[in-house]
């Protein structure tokens, strides 16, 4: 028997394959078994009800999907009192994902979700702006971090995963900064800023002008924000970026991942999660592998040289 659990700090996932927030909803009940995944992870909500960027919010890009969505919410409120409900009939553990403007926001929203049930999990996403510093995501510097999972981990006894933006140019300070706080895992990460044009209107692509860049084309950066944190961390790193194959999957394990999450090839093939954990399963068969568990961080045990300093 191929065993595909993972631990992550203490909480067990039956595989490592999961959804990143805001490319998974109820209507692929239909499609995939939700059953079958390793978590659920919802759509990131707020305190308050949000209206989300002006359109157009999304356009495709070559091997890459470019969007501005802005976190549309319908609040906390209505994430109890109907989200939670929904997802309590399937036996994957519920993640729940949320954004703030503020530190003491962040705090707020986590107290409320402390004691409801059937919420497993908090992933902080911390790569929102920060009102409070100019609008700078809380991820970007470690100070700002530090502050918002304070306030997580004093508010709530849930296990605490933060999700981390790949825009800063130190992303290992500011994972240093989360574990000092008492999260319990790290996700690597959010989308990439962006931009693209049109040469006929010669106006922006979206209506906010910049997004997230996700999809294939970023995955070789988060990969290598992955290794770098598995080398200076003790908690857990969940993988996120350009997974579309379980080949993408063993990489990111490879390069220190405990779990993965699953975004924009969800857009293009609504079966890619489920796929992928049976396709995880055929691979270790094949190359004799027991525990999935066993490859994170592989690659660093093969003593491959250290990287001290930027190629350039």
């Amino acid at each position: 028997m191929i065993d595909l659990s993972v631990n992550i700090n203490g909480f067990t996932l039956k595989n490592p394959i999961m959804p990143a927030s805001g490319t998974f909803d109820k209507e692929l009940a239909a499609i995939i078994d939700f059953n079958a995944l390793g978590a659920i992870v919802t759509k990131t909500f707020t305190l308050d009800k949000r209206a989300g960027n002006p359109t157009p919010r999304a356009c495709e890009l070559p091997n890459a999907m470019l969007n501005a969505i802005g976190i549309p919410s319908k609040g906390i409120d209505y994430y109890i009192s109907h989200t939670v409900p929904y997802y309590q009939q399937y036996s994957s553990p519920l993640i729940a994902s949320i954004s703030a403007n503020t530190a003491t926001d962040f705090g707020l929203i986590a107290k409320q979700l402390d004691t409801v049930k059937g919420i497993a999990c908090i992933e902080a996403n911390i790569s929102c702006p920060n009102i409070e510093a100019d609008g700078k995501a809380f991820a970007m510097q470690a100070n700002s971090t530090s502050k918002v999972v304070k306030a997580l981990r004093a508010a709530t006894h849930l296990p605490l995963w933060v999700k981390l933006t790949p825009n800063t140019s130190d992303i290992v300070s500011v994972a240093q900064a989360a574990e000092a706080e008492g999260a319990d895992a790290i996700i690597v990460g959010n989308t990439l800023l962006g931009m693209a044009i049109d040469i006929t209107t010669r106006r922006p692509k979206l209506g906010n002008i910049m997004g997230g860049l996700s999809g294939p084309a970023i995955k070789p950066i988060m990969i290598r924000m992955v290794y770098q944190c598995y080398k200076h961390l003790s908690i857990p790193v969940i993988g996120c970026g350009g997974i579309t194959t379980f080949e993408d999957v063993i990489e990111y394990f490879l390069a220190g991942s405990t779990a993965v999450q699953v975004g924009t090839a969800n857009f293009i093939q609504p079966s890619t999660m489920t796929n992928m954990i049976h396709d995880l399963e055929d691979y270790c068969q094949k190359h004799n592998i027991h525990r999935l568990s066993e490859l994170t961080g592989a690659v660093i045990d093969k003593k491959l040289p250290t990287i001290t300093a930027l190629p350039y």
